[in-house]
């Protein structure tokens, strides 16, 4: 398989991934700005994942446009990492349906950690066989950071088991915000 063959399948999950998460969106029982209002976790969810589907997609985006060859380990990573990422829309809307509840805040956190693993697993076995210097550069920047955002999504989760319901979701809006979001304008 073409290195471009597998950009287009992980494009082609990922957006459709992203049209999910839209249609499990609830409808205001009110159609007003109360009813809206209503909604704003269910939005706020919803954004969340959003971005942290798309800043995912733009570093695969731009880890991928550098890529020459892919294995069966790649490949194999990628369904893994999409596997994950297509459950993505039934945590979200898990979080929409009641915001406050530990135990579907631990559920996202988990989700999200395992993308997470499941990318870097992507991102090592892309490197394995395409040795560049740019695609080893683009592998040190996020190893500068990586170990924080992973840190503070446990952190968030473990707070959401706990002590604070809604640690994992703004332990993810953090590390989106923080981490992921303000290096990808740094590449």
């Amino acid at each position: 398989m073409g290195q471009e063959r597998l950009s287009a399948f992980i494009d082609a999950v990922i957006a459709i991934i992203m049209t999910i998460l839209v249609l499990e969106l609830d409808k205001p029982k009110t159609l007003d700005w109360q009813g809206l209002w209503e909604l704003r976790e269910n939005f706020f969810a919803y954004a969340l994942s959003f971005f942290w589907l798309g800043a995912m997609w733009v570093n695969l985006h731009a880890f991928s446009h550098r890529t020459e060859k892919i294995t069966q380990k790649t490949v194999w990573a990628t369904v893994i990492m999409l596997f994950f990422a297509s459950l993505f829309p039934y945590a979200t809307s898990l979080i929409a349906m009641d915001f406050y509840n530990p135990t579907v805040q631990v559920f996202y956190g988990i989700i999200v950690l395992l993308i997470t693993t499941a990318t870097l697993s992507f991102y090592r076995t892309v490197s394995e066989v395409n040795p560049t210097d740019e695609l080893q550069r683009l592998r040190e920047q996020r190893n500068r950071w990586i170990k924080w955002d992973i840190l503070l999504k446990l952190s968030g989760l473990i707070c959401s088991a706990t002590i604070f319901p809604i640690g994992t979701s703004l332990a993810v809006f953090i590390t989106l915000c923080g981490f992921v979001i303000p290096n990808q304008f740094r590449n």
